[in-house]
């Protein structure tokens, strides 16, 4: 009964592993997305430093990507960095103190701004850092790239 179970559970395992969402950021001060893994593809738009995107498929040199919008495309891997940023999709969004609706305000941030994730919260809340030094918490419901 065991032998037969065994490869079920391992492949439940890594079907697991593999739905878990990878983001990495934008490095470069500029890149290029491209239509397809190649220089030659057709250039789609820029995108920023510190921009969040998922990770959905490496391939030599390249990583296809989906940024916060939706968007997929391919940019080169030399890019992006292994850092984990979040962007504020909220219209508006506030760093607390705490993770609590009631804590004082830190900073307010307005959409498509880039905060870097330092890790989880009580539930619903992540802890960031604002590039201008501003640290606390902000509700998951206000970021994307988790």
């Amino acid at each position: 009964m065991l032998r037969r179970l065994l490869p079920v559970l391992l492949l439940a395992g890594f079907a697991g592993a593999a739905s878990a969402s990878e983001f990495r950021t934008v490095e470069a001060p500029v890149a290029i997305l491209y239509d397809t893994p190649s220089q030659k593809g057709q250039k789609l738009y820029l995108i920023k430093t510190q921009t969040p995107v998922e990770v959905i498929v490496r391939l030599e040199g390249w990583v296809k990507v989906r940024d916060a919008e939706g968007s997929l495309a391919w940019i080169e891997a030399g890019n992006l960095s292994e850092r984990r940023n979040l962007v504020i999709i909220a219209p508006r969004a506030e760093i607390r103190q705490a993770d609590n609706p009631d804590a004082a305000v830190v900073a307010e941030l307005d959409k498509w701004v880039a905060v870097e994730w330092l890790g989880p919260a009580a539930p619903g809340w992540v802890r960031v850092k604002h590039r201008d030094g501003a640290t606390g918490f902000v509700r998951a419901t206000q970021v994307w790239g988790l």
